[in-house]
């Protein structure tokens, strides 16, 4: 693979990535995708060795390879993890092998732009540091209180309309279908004793009027109102019924969303805020990987060359 290219790590059907492939493609960037839990390592070798000047060698996914010294960019997307299985000791330790071998290797390349590193966006999917680091930027950001005790959780919401929130918004099966816990109104006669059984998110609810989706890539922000029917805390359970119209971001909150994901180390993120009528926006949350084609399309908001941009140049916005 002649040039520098930029490597592109995801799921084999991710319409998402292929917005950024094409267009990198169109720039005559090229571009190794691969899915390190699935292509690895029977589809794919790694050959690295160190050098004066870092990781030397080269990364083979079939029939392309890149020069490893050579990468301009990763875009880490969301690949498959390495597979396991839980009966087999040796597929566990050559899983994590795999992971720690092409992922730390990956994850270590000299002159390598990261959109974004794994480690930032794991440590950036923490929602207390998220809150904190909202608050020391200037960003304005609801009471919150993270419980396992009752007796806290019952006072918290009486003491305000409260919603409850998960820590991690993972996907669960339900009746063998896909489903999601979106944030949702409690009341304080709803505290029991299921509170102990593991940590717990409440917060006070926000008055709002509307919704703001706020996509930063690099130092650029792309945002869009989101209106959702009257009463819906959570715009994401009623996806059929919004609608999206882009917004200027105000040069405060501009300014307060660079230095958050400067202070993770990220160069994207997806953040969630809920505006109340005298027009503040409210800090709800940050999904250091989130999606943005839908609301590209929605919206009007051109993300996808932002991104290509960002992993052309090769360089980040915050050094």
């Amino acid at each position: 693979m002649g040039g520098r290219p930029v490597l592109v790590s995801t799921q084999h059907e991710d319409a998402t990535a292929d917005l950024v492939i094409a267009e990198l493609s169109r720039r005559r960037v090229p571009v190794l995708r691969f899915d390190p839990g699935r292509d690895f390592p029977e589809h794919a070798a790694l050959a690295a060795r160190t050098g004066p000047n870092g990781w030397e060698g080269r990364f083979t996914v079939g029939d392309r390879s890149a020069e490893l010294s050579a990468v301009r960019a990763l875009y880490h997307r969301r690949p498959n993890r390495h597979a396991t299985d839980a009966g087999e000791q040796w597929a566990q330790f050559a899983a994590q092998e795999n992971r720690r071998g092409l992922g730390g290797v990956l994850g270590a390349l000299p002159d390598c732009l990261y959109l974004s590193h794994p480690q930032a966006i794991a440590r950036g999917e923490y929602k207390p540091a998220q809150l904190d680091v909202a608050a020391r930027v200037g960003l304005t950001v609801p009471t919150t209180l993270i419980t396992n005790d009752p007796t806290e959780a019952k006072a918290f919401c009486g003491e305000q309309p409260t919603i409850y929130k998960p820590l991690h918004a993972g996907a669960y099966d339900v009746d063998g279908e896909t489903a999601g816990i979106w944030a949702a109104p409690v009341e304080a006669s709803e505290m029991d004793e299921a509170v102990s059984h593991s940590a717990h998110l409440f917060q006070a609810q926000v008055p709002k009027v509307a919704d703001v989706r706020a996509v930063v890539v690099g130092t650029q922000v792309f945002s869009a109102v989101i209106n959702a029917p009257s009463g819906v805390v959570d715009w994401r359970a009623d996806y059929l019924s919004l609608t999206y119209e882009p917004v200027f971001c105000p040069q405060e909150i501009h300014g307060a969303l660079v230095k958050f994901l400067a202070a993770f180390g990220l160069n994207f993120g997806a953040f969630d805020f809920a505006v109340t009528e005298d027009g503040e926006w409210w800090f709800l949350e940050c999904n250091p990987n989130g999606q943005w084609a839908w609301l590209e399309d929605a919206a009007g908001l051109p993300i996808t060359s932002a991104i290509a941009d960002l992993l052309e140049n090769g360089a980040s916005p915050h050094e």
